[in-house]
């Protein structure tokens, strides 16, 4: 069956879908209705190499926050669950990502205990239809209920469109370390026996 799942969720805000394949080639169809959101989105399914297909219908006439954060929540819950009981894989993943001026640190670990470390500069109110204070929130969002370590550091960088970008990217090659099955791990990488 491989390691797959989607997951629904309804509320009076919104209305979400988001599928994924977590050995797939990073193929995606995404609908936000954030234009900047979805090739956000985009980036991270091509650089994780998780195929991703994802529909939101939110209430915009308020603004993005609750579409963005809601998506962060499914998404995160969608990979959890196609992970299972994590048996074999890497665990942990971490990536550099030059852009341009700017290089951003993403570091995973995929303990099952959710923590973000965010350390963006972003100084435009809005990109693309984007709220840049959402990105933290989506960050937060995917590491609450994926149940995971997530650190996110920029090292330079001036340009926003740039520091978001290579944000989502570090953060889907670092991912697709982590969720990635170690030749050498033959249960739970963890001394506890469970993550």
């Amino acid at each position: 069956m491989g390691r797959t799942a989607t997951i629904n969720r309804n509320t009076n805000e919104t209305k979400i879908s988001v599928t994924v394949n977590l050995d797939g080639t990073g193929a995606s169809e995404i609908y936000t209705g954030i234009g900047f959101f979805d090739h956000m989105l985009t980036l991270f399914s091509k650089h994780s190499f998780i195929d991703l297909k994802v529909k939101t219908e939110g209430d915009l006439f308020v603004d993005g926050h609750h579409s963005v954060e809601d998506t962060g929540i499914v998404l995160g819950q969608a990979i959890r669950e196609a992970l299972g009981d994590k048996a074999g894989i890497t665990r942990y993943g971490n990536f550099l990502l030059p852009m341009d001026e700017t290089l951003v640190l993403c570091a995973i670990d995929l303990c099952g205990r959710p923590y973000l470390g965010y350390d963006l500069s972003l100084t435009t109110p809005v990109i693309g239809g984007l709220d840049t204070q959402l990105v933290r929130e989506f960050f937060y969002a995917v590491s609450y209920t994926l149940g995971a370590s997530i650190h996110l550091k920029q090292m330079s960088g001036l340009n926003d469109h740039h520091i978001a970008e290579a944000s989502f990217k570090a953060f889907g090659r670092a991912l697709s370390q982590a969720i990635s099955y170690s030749p050498r791990e033959k249960g739970i990488p963890s001394t506890k026996g469970v993550i």
